[in-house]
């Protein structure tokens, strides 16, 4: 029997385990089908992570964090969790293996992934000229033209990637102004090879056998502009990862909101006792790995003390 089982190993996950150990927990355990450190490891620059100064990719922040934990005693199951259940006072853990685990407390911080914007072409070229990771596939578009759909933060920081290593970056956006830092807006607006192709929306990306060879947009006035560029890189926001809370007969075990997004209180607690949620899943949730590591924080110390009083 577990104390605490930690599903997923992003910042939100990672941090938990971290306090959940030192705080006194025993067998606590996190599973993470793949490497730890979760979807900030794809984030070509990291400037916003208090005491980090100078460039630093996500990869390079989250690569000490594993360790950290696990000199405390936080163990990695390298095993994707397909369902979380509950019985009485006793979770189970179902995984893709088929063996399950029980434990006293659950934190979950499975967090989100990158939505798809709908176009024309979009899921048929998926992997052939379209992506949603700037700095996977960036480079294969090295001195040439490519076009960055979305107006948020992930948008404008992976257009000033790529326009270190493309030729020009058309960033295609549907309104005229960014929900972005000012400050990333500003450095967007400075960046000459990148051009603003305002209040537009992708009609379909077209091309050929070879993969991707252009994008059609059309703007406020029924305008289309074929774009001609082998890459299209959206960023048009995440879908919640809450699959793991999806029970047999499509109920969730706990309360979710109409988008998926976990309710929990400021203490991490969801409406089923033992069950934390963490990071990109839970409501209004910031998206900052900062924000992550501190529900992964509070969350923990939220299980130590429900495990401390149902065993105690």
């Amino acid at each position: 029997m577990l104390d605490c089982a930690i599903v997923g190993g992003g910042p939100a996950g990672l941090t938990a385990g971290l306090y959940a150990t030192r705080g006194g927990l025993e067998n606590v355990v996190m599973y993470e089908k793949g490497m730890p450190g979760g979807q900030i490891t794809q984030s070509s620059e990291i400037e916003n992570y208090p005491g980090v100064t100078g460039e630093i990719t996500g990869m390079d922040l989250m690569m000490p964090w594993p360790e950290q934990c696990q000199k405390f005693g936080l163990k990695h199951d390298m095993v994707e969790v397909t369902r979380i259940t509950k019985e009485g006072d006793v979770f189970t853990i179902h995984k893709g293996d088929g063996s399950t685990d029980q434990a006293h407390s659950v934190i979950v911080g499975t967090g989100s992934s990158p939505r798809r914007a709908g176009f024309k072409g979009e899921d048929e070229f998926f992997g052939k000229g379209v992506s949603t990771c700037a700095t996977c596939d960036g480079f294969f578009y090295k001195g040439k033209e490519v076009a960055v759909i979305g107006g948020g933060d992930t948008a404008l920081e992976e257009a000033l990637y790529l326009a270190k290593i493309c030729s020009k970056v058309y960033l295609i956006h549907r309104r005229d102004t960014f929900r972005s830092a000012p400050n990333t807006v500003k450095r967007v607006e400075n960046t000459e090879n990148i051009e603003l192709v305002l209040n537009s929306t992708p009609e379909e990306v077209y091309g050929d056998a070879m993969g991707v060879t252009g994008v059609r947009v059309i703007n406020n006035n029924g305008e289309t502009r074929d774009i001609e560029v082998p890459g299209v890189f959206t960023f048009v926001g995440n879908d919640v990862n809450n699959q793991v809370l999806i029970q047999e007969d499509g109920s969730f075990l706990c309360d979710v909101n109409e988008q998926g997004q976990v309710m929990v209180n400021l203490s991490m607690k969801t409406s089923v006792p033992g069950l934390f949620a963490t990071g990109d899943m839970r409501v209004e949730a910031p998206k900052q790995v900062v924000s992550a590591a501190g529900d992964g924080a509070v969350a923990a110390l939220s299980a130590i003390s429900y495990v401390d009083e149902l065993l105690n």
